[in-house]
């Protein structure tokens, strides 16, 4: 995907080029592109007057922000502690069979990214997958698939 500069500018035009505008500059940025690509993030630096290294240092610090690119969906996986207890690695390694990736990883189609996550904060629904930030409580391996093709199907949904 190729990054446009004046999509660039109009997000940082819409937040704002004071130092606390750099955070959701980002995130509208990472929204767009599915990551942050390297010339958003000169631009970024440029337009706001921050030196670079600390638009890379913010970056790189966020786990919501990445600096590698990312698939169109991110799935991800709560391994905490409830989770855990009620199958929660199972569960992974499950999604990780059904999209042939591995956790950390984007599929070859770049449609899904799978990440494994420390805790969802949603313990009474362990185990918790999310997509694109939309929670599934108690999963099992069974439902996997059926949540998985609502996204593989929205992009053929759309253009019929």
């Amino acid at each position: 995907m190729e990054v446009e500069l004046s999509t660039v500018d109009e997000i940082i035009d819409r937040h704002g080029l004071n130092d606390k505008a750099l955070i959701p500059t980002l995130l509208g940025i990472q929204e767009t592109y599915h990551y942050l690509p390297p010339q958003a993030l000169t631009r970024v630096a440029e337009r706001m007057s921050i030196p670079a290294i600390r638009v890379h240092q913010v970056a790189e610090f966020y786990k919501a922000l990445s600096l590698e690119a990312r698939g169109e969906h991110i799935v991800t996986v709560c391994l905490g502690t409830a989770c855990h207890v009620q199958g929660g690695g199972r569960l992974i390694d499950h999604v990780a069979r059904v999209l042939h990736v591995e956790p950390g990883n984007t599929t070859e189609d770049k449609k899904f990214t799978l990440e494994g996550v420390n805790c969802l904060g949603c313990c009474n629904l362990a185990p918790v997958m999310t997509v694109d930030g939309k929670y599934y409580g108690n999963m099992v391996a069974s439902k996997v698939e059926k949540v998985l093709d609502q996204y593989r199907d929205e992009e053929v949904a759309v253009h019929e």
